[in-house]
């Protein structure tokens, strides 16, 4: 599991040193530029009332553990970590995250993790954004075909 000996520093999009990266292993996480640039601006708070939470498949209850605490070391701004953001100040230290796959969450994020955040947030799905850094799927398109357009 990431540590604080295991982060990497580097240049927050012009906002100062911070962490960039977490090493889990051999593996580097960082954020991607428009997840990090997103969550400047929603650091910023250019976009009131706008909360954010997680859906993550982890596949394995360590992935899910090495991700909790890869958000816990990752900057937005030096000094903010991406769970002080989301957790701390969207969702006032409640921990709505649905990340893995273990029961009652699955592999399909679109029939699992979802609906139980739609049920946690009471946001209506056509007022929440969806995006996704998966490499081998499509999971928004998925979220199309399985999540329902009746609200």
């Amino acid at each position: 599991i990431p540590d604080e000996s295991d982060v990497i520093l580097g240049d927050l999009n012009g906002r100062g040193e911070g962490v960039i990266g977490v090493m889990s292993g051999r593996s580097k996480i960082s954020l991607n530029k428009g997840s990090l640039i997103a969550l400047q601006s929603h650091h910023d708070s250019k976009y009131p009332n706008m909360r954010v939470c997680f859906a993550s498949s982890a596949d394995t209850p360590q992935a899910e553990r090495i991700g909790r605490a890869a958000l816990k070391l990752l900057e937005v701004v030096p000094g903010t970590t991406v769970w002080d953001l989301v957790v701390g100040r969207d969702w006032k230290g409640e921990d709505i995250n649905q990340i893995g796959r273990q029961p009652p969450l699955s592999s399909n994020k679109s029939a699992t993790h979802f609906p139980i955040l739609r049920e946690l947030t009471k946001v209506r799905y056509d007022r929440m954004l969806f995006f996704d850094d998966c490499n081998w799927g499509d999971h928004c398109g998925m979220s199309i075909v399985h999540v329902p357009a009746v609200y």
